[in-house]
C-alpha cells in the first residue's frame, strides 16, 4: 500500500511576477497618472521661469518626484472617497476600488503613506514653502474639493480645480523659495484654464455624472449654458496668459505661441458652443483633449523662451 505525501503548490516564478506587475498597475492607477502627468508639465517650465535659466537637474528630479507623489496621493484620496461613485459610473467603472483588486484600507494607507513622503521629500530636497505647498495641494484636493465640493456644487471644478494650480507655486518656490508675481500669473493660467479644460467633458458624460449625483455643470445646466461658459473662461484663460509677458520679462517665442494657440483654443470653444445654440452635441472630446494641448504648447514656449539667446 503506497502512501503519498500530499504537495504544496506554488505559483511559478512567472505567474508570480505578473501578479506583481498586475498589484503594482494598480496602484499606479489609483494615483490618477493622466492627471499626473498633466500636473507635472507645468512644473518644469514655472521652474526655468523662477531660474531664468535651465535650474540644477538635481533640483529639478527632486521636484518631480516630490511633486509626482503629491499629486498621486491626492488621486489615492480621491479614489478612496469617490469609490461609491465611481461604480455607478462607466468612465470608471474599471478603478481598483471598484473591481476590488485593491481594498479600501490599502488604498487609504497608500494615500496617507505617499502624503506624508512627498512633503517630507520636498522638505528634504528643496524648501519649507515648497514642502508646504505641496501639503495644501494635498488638503486643497482632497477635503475642499472632494469632501465639500464635488458632490453638492455646480461650481465644484472652479474652486476644486486649484489644487491643479499648486505645481507652478511649487516649482517657482523650490528655485527660488518665494513666490513672485509671474509664478501667481502661471496660477491664474491655470485655474481659469481648468473650467474650460473639464466641463466639455462634463457634456461628454453628463449621464455618468448624472447617475452618481455629481452636480456637474454639464448635468444641472444645457449645453448652451456650459458652452457658454466655456468660451467665457476660455477667452479668460488666453487673455491672462498674455499678462506674464510684461510681468515675466518673456519673449517673442511665447508671445507668438501664446497668440496662435489661443486663437486656436477660442475657435474650438465658440465652435463647441456653436453646436450648443442649433441643439447639437458638438464635439465636447476634441474641445477637452485640444485644451490639453493648449496647455502643454504654452508650458513649452514658457520652458523654452527664457532659454533662447535673443
Amino acid at each position: 500500500m503506497s502512501t503519498q505525501i500530499p504537495t504544496q503548490s506554488t505559483a511559478s516564478p512567472s505567474a508570480e511576477r505578473r501578479g506583481f506587475g498586475r498589484t503594482l498597475k494598480n496602484y499606479v492607477a489609483l494615483t490618477k497618472p493622466r492627471v499626473m502627468e498633466l500636473l507635472l508639465v507645468v512644473t518644469v517650465p514655472a521652474m526655468i521661469l523662477a531660474q531664468g535659466g535651465l535650474p540644477n537637474p538635481l533640483l529639478v528630479l527632486a521636484t518631480l518626484l516630490g511633486g509626482a507623489m503629491s499629486a498621486g496621493s491626492a488621486g489615492a484620496f480621491n479614489c478612496y472617497l469617490d469609490r461609491d461613485m465611481d461604480r455607478k459610473m462607466k468612465r470608471t467603472k474599471n478603478r481598483p476600488l471598484v473591481t476590488g483588486e485593491i481594498s479600501d484600507r490599502n488604498a487609504l494607507v497608500f494615500a496617507w503613506v505617499l502624503g506624508v513622503v512627498s512633503v517630507g521629500w520636498l522638505l528634504l530636497t528643496t524648501n519649507w514653502l515648497a514642502a508646504a505647498l505641496s501639503a495644501a495641494a494635498i488638503f486643497f484636493y482632497v477635503v475642499i474639493y472632494t469632501l465639500l465640493l464635488k458632490r453638492h456644487s455646480e461650481q465644484n471644478i472652479i474652486w476644486g480645480g486649484i489644487a491643479g494650480c499648486f505645481p507652478v507655486l511649487i516649482g517657482w518656490a523650490a528655485v527660488t523659495g518665494d513666490l513672485d508675481w509671474p509664478a501667481w500669473i502661471f496660477f491664474l493660467i491655470i485655474f481659469l484654464w481648468t473650467p474650460a479644460h473639464y466641463w466639455p467633458l462634463s457634456m461628454r458624460y453628463r449621464e455618468d455624472y448624472a447617475a452618481a449625483g455629481v452636480p456637474m455643470l454639464g448635468v444641472v445646466r444645457g449645453r448652451t449654458t456650459v458652452g457658454l461658459q466655456v468660451i467665457l473662461y476660455t477667452w479668460a484663460t488666453v487673455v491672462s496668459s498674455l499678462l506674464l509677458i510684461p510681468a515675466a520679462g518673456i519673449g517673442w517665442l511665447y508671445t507668438v505661441v501664446a497668440l496662435l494657440s489661443g486663437g486656436y483654443f477660442i475657435l474650438q470653444a465658440h465652435r463647441l458652443y456653436g453646436s450648443a445654440i442649433r441643439g447639437q452635441e458638438g464635439k465636447p472630446m476634441q474641445v477637452f483633449h485640444g485644451s490639453i494641448t493648449y496647455l502643454s504648447v504654452i508650458s513649452l514656449a514658457i520652458a523654452i523662451d527664457p532659454l533662447l539667446p535673443f
